[in-house]
């Protein structure tokens, strides 16, 4: 089977790629720098030929509110063009556990509308949607700090290790389309701040953590419901813990 990665040069798009090619398959990546512009349209039509497959798990340049919405709705739509008029037969995509429960934030609010072009467009397809990741903490952390201090949120949070997202995401190309949702997360639950407080301890950051439950991420005020699955929703947990992650080679 053909693959087309985008973004396949990026944190999951790379892992995803390797994963594949592994499996016996012929994943491509594919991005601006090599000459495929989902925004624009160029290379995608060349991109395509005889391509089964399509993962997308591109990221906006730019977070600002209009431009990661006109990304994210943007680049789809181009997307799902063109594997149409390629004869693709399956697209998916990487989305976040939450997003539709946090539009507060400009960011989530974009994989929202992600995801609905996705499924009302009806082309067969996948969307993963994963916790935050472990390889982010850091900068959520610095996102929330204040002087000295961090202010962080004790709103439930289960990240999980980006090597784990790209399984998913591997599995999910390589199987049929589901027309619906794939939740995964990490094996464990706790307040977005214990983990940065983890966190810390590890690197030897001194800042002291403040619980606020008034602090933003990205924009959005959180719960114990909003960035984890809830009740009534299937997920699959994933096994790498937090302190294993940081505890290999490479953290």
């Amino acid at each position: 089977m053909k693959v087309l990665v985008v973004g396949g040069s990026g944190l999951i798009g790379s892992q995803v790629v390797a994963q594949l090619n592994e499996l016996g398959h012929q994943a491509v990546p594919a991005s601006p720098s090599s000459g495929v512009n989902t925004i624009t349209g160029e290379g995608l039509a060349d991109a395509l030929v005889g391509v089964d497959t399509v993962v997308d798990v591109s990221n906006s340049p730019s977070w600002a509110d209009d431009d990661v919405l006109n990304f994210f709705t943007t680049s789809t739509r181009n997307l799902l063009d063109a594997e149409r008029t390629a004869g693709a037969q399956h697209h998916v995509a990487l989305s976040i556990v939450g997003a539709d429960r946090t539009a507060e934030s400009g960011y989530m609010r974009a994989k929202t509308a992600q995801e609905k072009e996705i499924v009302e467009s009806g082309f067969p397809y996948s969307i993963v949607r994963a916790t935050q990741f472990f390889e982010f903490v850091d900068g959520i952390a610095d996102s929330m700090a204040d002087g000295a201090a961090v202010r962080a949120p004790h709103g439930a949070f289960q990240p999980i290790a980006a090597a784990d997202v790209a399984t998913a995401v591997t599995r999910a190309a390589s199987g049929d389309p589901l027309n619906g949702v794939i939740n995964i997360a990490g094996p464990e639950k706790q307040g977005m701040d214990d983990f940065i407080r983890t966190r810390f301890a590890a690197t030897g950051d001194d800042r002291q953590v403040i619980t606020d439950d008034g602090a933003r991420y990205y924009g959005a005020v959180i719960d114990d419901r909003s960035i984890v699955p809830t009740d009534g929703e299937d997920v699959v947990v994933y096994p790498t813990t937090f302190r294993d992650w940081m505890a290999s080679p490479g953290d």
